[in-house]
């Protein structure tokens, strides 16, 4: 059932620019973001601070109620509380990255956040960002689309984002864990990453930022007028 709220999705593989973009486009828009891969990178954290493997299903499902996920909004930032911390920047690295992508197959944290995700949507126009969000989380969204790329670009960009942050992985190295984290994410049993049948697709591969985010814009005005 259609609510108030404008929704609108958007999907597509790690290092596709999605984020950037659905920030730069909630500004424009006036919109929440809300980034679903933080939410479940500080699932990641949490499990990966226990000492637990990713794909440890029954260790994963033991710890899930210890967790306690907030969203808070800091100058129109999203920021990541886990019990009661603010774990914002010590989310986005490498390793939680992969943990993240395992953590998420199981059903018992897609359970567990699906409606923190949904709620979001029922009070607020929002862009949500993520791997199933036109599929799973937001099926009824207004506008759906798959924001995409070749891995060698989006490992590039990445590999460019990681060295400024001072990180000395090569690019050879940020590539395959990519390609690696693709792999997990499409074939994972549970909400895969893929194309929702009613999304546009958007190939940001041969475009800077301005030009991805101008044909954004214009999938976003022809669908619902904004």
């Amino acid at each position: 059932m259609k609510t108030a709220f404008h929704a609108i999705a958007l999907d597509g593989p790690a290092g596709a620019g999605k984020s950037t973009l659905a920030k730069r486009i909630a500004k424009a828009l006036d919109f929440v973001y809300v980034d679903t891969g933080a939410i479940y990178r500080t699932v990641g954290y949490y499990i990966w601070m226990c000492g637990i493997g990713g794909r440890d299903a029954d260790g994963v499902r033991r710890l899930i109620d210890e967790v306690n996920v907030k969203i808070e909004y800091i100058d129109g930032v999203q920021h990541m509380i886990l019990n009661g911390k603010d774990i914002t920047d010590e989310i986005r690295t490498p390793v939680i990255s992969q943990y993240a992508s395992q953590v998420s197959a199981h059903a018992c944290v897609r359970d567990f956040l699906l409606d923190t995700q949904r709620d979001l949507a029922k009070s607020h126009n929002v862009v949500m960002d993520g791997r199933d969000i036109g599929t799973v989380v937001l099926p009824n969204a207004d506008v759906k689309i798959f924001i995409t790329a070749t891995p060698e670009i989006r490992a590039k960009r990445r590999f460019d984002e990681l060295q400024a942050k001072g990180n000395k992985d090569s690019y050879e190295k940020v590539l395959a864990e990519m390609k690696q984290r693709d792999l997990q994410d499409s074939t994972r049993p549970i909400a895969p990453l893929k194309q929702a049948k009613d999304a546009v697709l958007l190939d940001t591969s041969d475009m800077d930022l301005e030009q991805a985010e101008a044909a954004l814009r214009a999938i976003i005005r022809e669908k619902i007028g904004l």
